[in-house]
């Protein structure tokens, strides 16, 4: 499975790399977020929203699970790091199969509900506060969507 990195030196950097994604997404992407804690995650989900012409603030959805933001598409941010039971049916499909994008921080907690094609985006701690971001394409739509993207 082909994978593509992207070194982020800055939180700005970060967004510019998740805004500029934005415009490759269409209704019904599934974006499943990994990464060591503070590595980011929200951050990238705040460039997303930007790029989706959303204008509140976007914040970890921790306690309630999903937070939904209205712009040129919906953004569905879940937090399932509190979901105690992975079969526990929270209609997360009816999100996944919607007119939005779905961001779903800590995503293999819910492995078992995810679609099989999504874009698995990890989030990694490096050297002078920089971060790693690997993207995984997984499923044609994502495949082409990482060509466009990243050539």
């Amino acid at each position: 499975m082909k994978q593509f990195e992207f070194i982020s030196n800055q939180p700005e950097e970060t967004m510019d790399f998740s805004k500029r994604l934005a415009e490759f997404l269409k209704p019904g992407d599934v974006i499943a977020l990994e990464g060591d804690l503070g590595a980011g995650k929200t951050t990238f989900t705040k460039g997303l929203a930007l790029g989706l012409d959303i204008k509140r603030n976007v914040n970890s959805p921790t306690f309630t699970i999903i937070k939904e933001y209205q712009g040129r598409m919906p953004l569905y941010h879940m937090d399932v790091y509190r979901v105690e039971d992975s079969f526990e049916d929270l209609g997360f499909d009816e999100y996944f199969e919607g007119n939005g994008i779905t961001v779903v921080e800590w995503a293999h907690l819910i492995e078992e509900q995810l679609p099989q094609e999504l874009l698995m985006i990890s989030l990694f701690l490096g050297e002078n506060g920089a971060r790693k971001i690997v993207v995984t394409p997984k499923g044609e739509r994502y495949e082409e969507l990482c060509k466009e993207f990243f050539i």
